[in-house]
């Protein structure tokens, strides 16, 4: 039985409810982060608080705990639910209040962290995915748990026998319906810039972290849609699934439709990074 944390309180995940006035199930008033444990130890663990902070500055409420206390809280789900490998899952809603569209006079935040098992990823075989116009609002660099518009056109790609749903607004690639995207044409691979319109990814830092220093090209630039569709080869990355190289894009094949060398080479320095996170050789 999976061990939930919830304002405080470590206790099963079948026993922990919220009030059906919290600001997060009536509104969405509330943000998330998503952390892979490999071994143990959880990946990046400070650019995912830094970013949890980003999200909630954004939503202008107060973080409810300091790093360290953020850090003490999810090594001990991990511990609890068992070390090893897991997928941690933690979200702040701005917490139970009359139902009224502005903020609440006091703010009680609700805090919660659960775990589930994460399956290592074996190299993929490659994926389908589709082109979608890019229906979200305007705030895609907060991780909200409003997600109802990356969950409608997830949804369209499962439906098309698709992976992903790439999503384009006003000529230009963002991200995916819950990844990122990187582009490769010549050797070398491209990634939409930060900015308002995605959410900048801790596995897409990584990579363009990793590449740069193993002498790869990659760099940040803003993909147009004729650029996506004469790509040599097609990523989406994400901390649960990730790099996965897609080879068939709205029915047609990206480059020579087969998983391409420089997705190979970020790949191995993906699970080059896993494997010294996993040997305490980093943090």
């Amino acid at each position: 039985m999976s061990i939930a944390y919830l304002n405080g309180t470590f206790l099963p995940l079948e026993e922990a409810h919220v009030p059906v006035l919290d600001r997060g199930f009536i509104f969405g008033d509330g943000v998330y982060e998503v952390i892979p444990v490999y071994s143990g130890r959880l990946f990046r663990l400070d650019a995912h608080l830094r970013r949890l902070n980003n999200s909630l500055d954004s939503i202008r409420l107060s973080n409810p705990m300091s790093n360290a206390q953020w850090a003490a809280a999810l090594e001990q789900v991990v511990a609890e639910n068992g070390g090893g490998d897991q997928s941690i899952y933690l979200q702040v809603t701005r917490g139970v209040a009359k139902r009224k569209h502005n903020f609440p006079d006091e703010t009680h935040h609700t805090v919660f962290i659960m775990s589930d098992p994460l399956v290592d990823m074996p190299p993929s075989e490659g994926v389908k995915a589709i082109t979608l116009d890019d229906i979200r609002w305007q705030l895609c660099h907060v991780k909200s748990i409003a997600l109802l518009g990356g969950v409608l056109l997830r949804q369209q790609a499962v439906e098309q026998g698709a992976a992903e749903s790439i999503l384009l607004r006003e000529g230009y690639v963002t991200e995916g319906a819950a990844s990122n995207v990187f582009v490769i044409k010549d050797g070398a691979a491209f990634t939409p810039p930060e900015g308002p319109f995605i959410l900048t990814g801790i596995t897409r830092d990584l990579i363009i972290e990793s590449m740069q220093a193993a002498n790869l090209t990659c760099k940040e630039a803003q993909i147009t849609e004729a650029e996506l569709r004469n790509a040599d080869e097609i990523w989406l990355t994400s901390s649960t699934r990730e790099i996965l190289p897609v080879v068939e894009l709205d029915g047609k094949p990206v480059g020579n439709g087969q998983i391409g060398t420089v997705w190979q080479q970020a790949w191995d320095l993906y699970q080059d990074y896993k494997k010294s996170l996993r040997a305490h050789e980093i943090k």
